[in-house]
Order: structure tokens, then sequence, then C-alpha cells
């Protein structure tokens, strides 16, 4: 197991440094540096003048010079002011060095925002603890209430419990967040009054009040999903031979499902569940730029209205590092859960 593991973790090292190579080629393309350029002078500036402020902070070096410094393996260069000659920091708002330095994402800088005028670091991860937040209160209401669905309806198959619970799953499931957003605000916050329709106070103080249409919103697709995937996992172990066995020595149908069934059916749905982490990255950009919520999509937003490309490649590696480690986390619980799985 610890072989595999060194070998995942190896493989995961190499698909970071691919995907983030691709991400900072894409985000660094010309059209985007001349957005940055214009955002951070004056609108009528001119072609030379733009050109000047990128050649002036470093825009304009060799795009595998500039890779290799934000990884902070090759040393990043002061600028060089015009007028005295002397070094200046590129970014006086985030007190960067005004001399030779390896700073970069293995030294723990991940840059400077030029949106925000403020490290990347101070603006991203209190962004991703109010999203962490979040994303643990959907799972604690998605998780349970899937599961229970699930393993109703695959207890009896064909049954009308069966029935009304698996059309009610598809219609959450074929519910995208946008438009169930929309739902719950107009019955919840405009026609009954009970909840705030905007969690935008939630990262001052979270109540139950702003807090809950946001949790609703993601929750509830991922409910039809992983009930679906449980159900149908269900079904399957209800008709293995053993199930039978245990039946004909008359055991009771409710000691049959807890004790034979449940572990054996909760296989697959442990992976669904871990996957489900990916998904809610990309879902909290939709809810959380709904609700105004202060998190890591609404800053992730925010970044790229602003060719904020500082802050774009420190939410691309943040997104590519949790979405490889919940796949590890699932493959190695996969591995605990079935004892028929032998890592070679």
């Amino acid at each position: 197991m610890l072989s595999f593991i060194s070998r995942r973790l190896g493989t995961m090292a190499l698909t970071m440094l691919c995907l983030t190579l691709v991400v900072f080629f894409l985000i660094n393309l010309e059209p985007n540096l001349k957005k940055l350029a214009i955002s951070q002078t004056k609108m009528r500036t001119t072609a030379e003048q733009l050109e000047s402020w990128l050649q002036r902070n470093g825009y304009r070096q060799n795009f595998f010079v500039r890779y290799g410094q934000w990884l902070g393996v090759v040393q990043k260069q002061p600028n060089i002011d015009p007028a005295t000659g002397q070094a200046v920091p590129r970014f006086r708002f985030c007190n960067e060095a005004a001399e030779p330095t390896y700073s970069g994402i293995l030294q723990g800088d991940f840059g400077c925002s030029t949106k925000f005028k403020t490290p990347v670091a101070t603006k991203l991860f209190p962004a991703l603890g109010a999203t962490g937040i979040l994303m643990f209160w959907v799972l604690v209401t998605m998780v349970p209430i899937s599961l229970l669905i699930g393993i109703l309806a695959g207890m009896r198959e064909g049954s009308r419990t069966d029935r009304t619970l698996s059309v009610a799953s598809i219609a959450t499931t074929a519910t995208p967040e946008y438009v169930s957003g929309v739902i719950f605000t107009v019955i919840f916050a405009s026609w009954l009054g009970w909840l705030n329709g905007s969690a935008a106070s939630a990262s001052q103080g979270i109540t139950f009040y702003n807090f809950t249409l946001p949790v609703m919103t993601l929750a509830i697709y991922g409910i039809g999903y992983i009930a679906r995937m449980t159900r149908a996992s269900m079904v399957e172990v209800m008709t293995q031979q053993y199930i039978r066995t245990a039946r004909l020595k008359g055991l009771s149908f409710g000691n049959v499902v807890v004790k034979h069934a449940l572990r054996n059916a909760l296989i697959a749905p442990f992976t669904v569940i871990m996957l489900q982490f990916p998904w809610l990255l990309t879902g909290v950009v939709i809810v959380e730029v709904m609700f105004r919520y202060q998190g890591f999509g609404y800053t992730l937003v925010e970044a790229a209205g602003n060719n904020d490309i500082d802050l774009l490649l420190g939410c691309s590696l943040v997104s590519v590092f949790i979405v490889l480690i919940t796949q590890l986390i699932s493959d190695v619980g996969y591995a605990y859960l079935n004892p028929r799985i032998r890592v070679q």
C-alpha cells in the first residue's frame, strides 16, 4: 500500500506540473497580457506605453523563465527604474523584493493580485476557507439524505417507494444549480420570507438565514446523483447468492440489509461521493456568484474578469491539487472497503 501511495504521489506531482504548465501558457496569452496592461494603466495609454509596462514588469521574459520563476526554481529579477537606474520591486503594494531572489510556489509565494492589490495568499486562502465551510455543510446535508434515499429505493426494487424516490432523484439531478437557486430564492426568500436571498454577509457571520439557500442549491443536485448510484448498487447486492442464503437461514429482512448488504452496497457510492469534490469546485462558482458568497468560486470569477494572472494561477493550482488528492483518497478508501482488491 505504501508503494502504491508513493507511486500515486509521484504521478500527482507530474500531473500537477503538466497541468499548471498548460494553464500558465493559456493565461499568459498575448490578449490576456494586453488586457492586464490596460487595466493597470490609463485606458488611453498608447501601444508603446503598454509594451513598456509589460517589458518593465517582466511579462516579456522567456516563457519558461517566467514559469520557473512562478514555480520558484528560477530567480526573480527586480525591475530597473529608468529614471534612477535602481532596482525596484515589480509591485510595491505586495512588498516584493528589490533584489534577485527565489520566490515562487515552492517557497510559499503565490504572487501578487493586481485586482485586489494584495498578495495572492492573503486573498486566496480566506476565500478557500469560506468555500470549505460551505462544502462541509453541503456534504453533511447531501451524503446522509442521498444514501438513505438510495438504500430505501434499492431494498425493494420496483415497489411504489422505489418508483417515487427514483423519479424525485432524476428530477433533482436534471435541475442545474442556477435553476434550483432561483427557484429556492423565489419560494423561501420572496414568497415565504423565511430565508435571506443573499449570502454576502456569510463571510462575516454564518447564520441559518443567510447560509441555507446556498447549501440547499448545491446539495439538491448531488442528492439525486448519489441516490441513483446507491440504488443501483443496492439492487445489485440484493440479488447476490449470499443474500438469498441469509434469507433462507431465517434472518429477518432488516438484519440481511444492515449486516450483509449495506457494506457491500456502499463501496461504489463511496467513490462517487469522493468524486463530488471536483464537481463542488465547479458548482460553487455558479452558486457563490449567484448568492454573492465571498468564497473560492467568487474569487475565481473576479480574477478571470479582471485578468488577475497570479490569482488565476493560484486558483488553478488549488483546483488541480484538490481534484488529485480526492482521487487518491478515493482509490485508497476503495481498496480498504473492498477486500477483493489487491494493490500490487
